[in-house]
């Protein structure tokens, strides 16, 4: 499958909906908290075990973006769309087989590995071609896109919860509700197939300010930069941070007020979910926006100092307060959501946008490893205060100070980010190496 190349006088803001398109319903996987304890009671699950599924699916992503992403650049954004709808949907299908026969490996299988491998090709599928469309304005135009990931837990934890309600919350429940997320996701993703076009070239916009590239980074070159691990560093402690909350987040809350006075019900703790999902979702589109303004080191350090800030006054408060906790935990969910925006973006500066796809992939094998820790961190440090029979916000007080740790790392690694060396760089077309040395650096 060739990429489309889009004809004459075709809009480039046709794209962002394109990628929308496949973003919203691969951001499903936020919503997986809503599914965590049905499957406890139906299957006999603990937390820890519920959770496979997502860790699952996280580390399929980053290893499937990292070996796909030279692919994708190679082949194209259609190509990867349809790669992406083919594994999602399938995977719910047999998800939903597993929980129909109450074979847990099955939705492991599923769900995990199949279905993580289309979010990793799907995740990664518009994100060379939006900043090749979007050269003078990357932060933004990736976070229109990259915002529906973060959204699309906003459509999925409600309509969740109502399948759920409809279908019951036994086995066979279950299995209809991950049959008809197979089926819908199916229709709703092909409309970006279809609609995705590549530029003519690598300078789409003449004219535009940033159109013409400056630095030229290899995908191979770039994982031999310290920038590059530097920048892994921070995603994955940003990441770990915002997961660990948003893999537990319906029964989080629920343990915080358990013994308040009014405790959450379980439609409410779905309505925090959607809370959380839509301060993902505005952190993308708003906190990318913003770096294009002011920078994306300032962007970061920001981040991560006030998402530890966030995470402080949650361990010391969050238990007396709920509007506090809530407050809280949409704050470290914006900065999550930020963090997976603007990171495209600041990678174009660092490493240009010449293998920025494959790039990317790569990086996103930090968000792989924080899918594993910030989920077994929570799971596991709760099941063992459960089983000490403590309760409440203390099954978390551990977990978060261990996140306070993690956001502090990332906040050291952001400030060794420097310009690639000009050793590093690929020769533009036509340029002597020697001339292409000379090119001022991006930072």
């Amino acid at each position: 499958m060739s990429p489309p190349v889009a004809p004459p006088g075709w809009s480039r803001r046709l794209v962002p909906p394109a990628a929308l398109s496949v973003h919203l319903a691969i951001g499903q996987a936020y919503a997986w908290s809503v599914f965590k304890p049905p499957l406890e009671s139906a299957l006999h699950l603990n937390g820890t075990e519920s959770a496979l599924p997502f860790q699952c699916a996280i580390v399929m992503l980053g290893l499937s973006a990292a070996f796909g992403g030279t692919l994708v650049e190679r082949r194209g954004p259609r190509w990867a769309m349809t790669v992406a709808l083919v594994c999602f949907c399938s995977g719910f299908l047999i998800s939903a087989l597993g929980a129909y026969t109450g074979q847990f490996w099955l939705i492991v299988l599923g769900y995990g590995a199949v279905g993580g491998t289309g979010l990793g090709i799907g995740y990664i599928s518009p994100v060379s071609t939006l900043i090749k469309w979007f050269p003078d304005r990357p932060g933004t135009a990736t976070g229109i896109a990259i915002m529906g990931f973060g959204g699309g837990a906003l459509i999925a934890s409600p309509w969740s919860a109502q399948m759920l309600a409809s279908f019951g919350t036994d086995s066979t429940g279950i299995a209809l509700a991950f049959l008809v997320h197979g089926l819908s996701y199916a229709v709703f993703m092909s409309l970006g197939v279809f609609l995705v076009r590549v530029p003519s070239g690598e300078r789409p916009v003449p004219g535009v300010p940033g159109a013409v590239e400056g630095v030229r980074v290899s995908a191979r070159s770039a994982v031999r930069t310290p920038q590059f691990w530097c920048l892994w560093v921070v995603l994955c402690t940003n990441v770990t941070a915002g997961i660990g909350i948003l893999e537990k987040a319906a029964p989080m809350i629920t343990d915080f007020f358990r013994t308040s006075s009014t405790p959450v019900s379980a439609s409410a703790a779905a309505g925090f979910v959607a809370l959380l999902s839509a301060a993902n979702m505005a952190g993308r589109i708003g906190w990318s926006s913003a770096s294009d303004l002011v920078g994306r080191k300032n962007i970061y350090r920001l981040y991560l100092g006030a998402g530890a800030l966030m995470y402080l006054l949650i361990a010391l408060f969050g238990d007396g307060s709920k509007p506090l906790f809530v407050v809280c935990a949409l704050v470290i969910l914006s900065f999550y959501g930020g963090g997976f925006a603007t990171v495209p973006a600041y990678l174009k500066d660092l490493f240009g946008t010449h293998q920025v796809g494959a790039i990317h992939g790569r990086l996103l094998t930090a968000w792989s490893t924080a899918g594993v820790l910030g989920p077994l961190i929570v799971n596991r440090i709760a099941d063992h205060q459960k089983a000490a029979g403590r309760h409440g916000a203390s099954l978390y007080g551990l977990s978060f100070a261990i996140m306070i740790g993690l956001l502090v790392v990332g906040l050291a690694a952001n400030e060794f980010i420097r310009p690639v060396h000009p050793r590093h760089h690929v020769p533009a077309p036509g340029r002597a190496p020697d001339d292409a040395r000379q090119q001022p650096e991006s930072a």
